[in-house]
């Protein structure tokens, strides 16, 4: 029962800050108050080391944080979320699609003010509307803990984004990375952003996929772009960016310093925004990762992009799925790899290419100069899948093989490869070391196997996962011809 007795006291003061915040016009501020009366029994606690108290102490805390959004629930008139309940205490809580509703909203929005442990929130689907929205910010104006938020598919239209503007014009949150995708934005809500972009570098992720910008937002989006130096991803994928928006855009990107992934897939570009996005590639040395899939680009486009990437020393990945690009265009892709010397690129999706045998040669010897590169295209022309599906040993059986001969474990062979001998290492680093040593014969094909295996979704393989379960599960015969869409 001695675990019990400071639950009294505790829901008293509660109620009297539920009686207190009803008549001072609800504020998230006065909704917040019970923690700090569970904040007055611990001074008494901390001065016994016990685990036993210690452990007593938490559980006392977490009751605490669950006794505050279960008043906060009363106050709005919501039902609690049991699974916000159970998961308040983790660091990710996922709340997307559970029909919160704008008082919903506001309870968890209560509980959060004071939470010290959730980083990421996730709120997408959930038809929060402006008062769940003001909510939000007025939490996020009290919390210095929350990291990431998704409040993607809530409709929030031009008065939600001038609510989500005005706090990020004025933010001191801890607040890096917010998911705004499919919220009906259009041209102002865009150039609301990016004014309120133009001097808030805290954040460092933006997801503004699945609006509704044009050509007009591509402008406010490049005259940010030019001034902005916090933002590292930005998705602008699914919107309506075409022609003009492209080249406003690119001329913005020629002098950012600091975006290194720009998602910029079904945006329909063209062959004149490609050649803007190629002069892009020219000068742009901080890029890494660029998506264009989807974006009506024919040859004469790649030519453009080929003609930056003759230059560029910083892009690593360039998707370039489902655009009208012929085996001709390909090829003029992969010499321009070749011409740079200090092209850092490694991974080419054109997955919807049917190449010939001519291209793989000419794609051997690219990469003889440039190991660290991968190409994904369709298929060779004139071979079949059943054909080439047993052209290659497992790589994994190969590996397990030389690891066995030598009497080493399969991670010490793979911790071989990396110079620092640690057990995670850069996808492009790894494909590089596994080309160029002589222990175990692979191609290309084998090591993209590898790669899948070890975790190439990361951008990172980890060694760790060479286990006899994971090698069991992954040495399997596999077409090298094929695309693999998770490259």
């Amino acid at each position: 029962m001695d675990n019990d007795e400071p639950l009294e006291p505790e829901t008293k003061d509660e109620s009297d800050a539920v009686s207190v915040s009803q008549s001072s016009d609800e504020t998230l501020y006065c909704e917040a108050e019970p923690p700090t009366a569970v904040e007055k029994e611990k001074p008494a606690r901390e001065s016994s080391e016990t685990d036993l108290e210690i452990e007593d102490t938490e559980k006392f805390s977490t009751t605490g944080q669950r006794e505050l959004y279960l008043e906060a629930c009363k106050l709005v008139g919501v039902v609690p979320i049991s699974y916000f309940i159970r998961n308040m205490e983790e660091s990710c809580v996922n709340l997307s699609h559970h029909g919160l509703g704008p008082k919903g909203t506001k309870a968890i929005a209560i509980a959060l003010v004071s939470n010290t442990t959730v980083l990421t929130l996730e709120l997408a689907d959930n038809c929060i509307m402006e008062e769940g929205i003001l909510s939000l910010v007025e939490m996020l104006q009290e919390n210095y803990y929350l990291q990431e938020m998704n409040i993607s598919d809530n409709d929030l239209g031009l008065q939600g984004a001038r609510i989500l503007s005005e706090f990020l014009h004025n933010n001191t949150s801890s607040l890096s990375s917010l998911q705004l995708s499919g919220n009906n934005f259009k041209e102002e809500s865009a150039e609301l952003f990016c004014q309120a972009l133009l001097t808030n570098y805290r954040i460092k992720s933006l997801d503004l996929s699945h609006n509704q910008f044009s050509d007009k937002a591509g402008e406010y989006l490049g005259q940010m772009l030019a001034i902005n130096v916090g933002l590292q991803s930005l998705d602008l994928s699914w919107n309506s960016l075409c022609l003009r928006g492209a080249v406003a855009l690119s001329n913005g990107l020629q002098a950012n310093v600091s975006l290194r992934k720009l998602d910029l897939s079904m945006n329909s570009f063209g062959n004149e925004g490609a050649a803007a996005l190629g002069e892009v590639l020219r000068l742009n040395n901080c890029l890494v990762y660029i998506d264009l899939s989807s974006n009506n680009i024919s040859n004469e486009g790649l030519s453009n992009i080929s003609r930056g990437l003759e230059l560029n020393e910083s892009l690593k990945v360039l998707k370039l799925y489902l655009n009208p690009i012929s085996m001709d265009g390909a090829v003029l892709l992969i010499l321009a790899i070749k011409r740079n010397p200090k092209s850092k690129m490694e991974d080419i999706d054109i997955s919807n290419v049917l190449v010939s045998e001519q291209f793989v040669k000419i794609l051997d010897g690219v990469c003889a100069v440039h190991p660290q590169l991968d190409v994904i295209y369709k298929a060779v022309r004139g071979i079949s899948n059943k054909k080439t599906l047993f052209t290659w040993t497992s790589p994994v059986k190969l590996i397990q093989s030389y690891a066995d001969q030598h009497k080493i474990s399969v991670l010490d062979f793979f911790r071989s490869l990396n110079p620092s001998g640690e057990t995670k290492m850069p996808v492009g680093e790894f494909r590089k070391a596994m080309i160029q040593q002589n222990k175990v014969p692979v191609n290309r094909y084998q090591v993209r196997e590898l790669i899948k295996m070890l975790g190439q979704k990361t951008d990172m393989v980890d060694f760790r996962l060479a286990r006899p379960r994971h090698l069991a599960a992954s040495g399997l015969p596999f077409c090298p011809g094929q695309a693999s869409r998770s490259l």
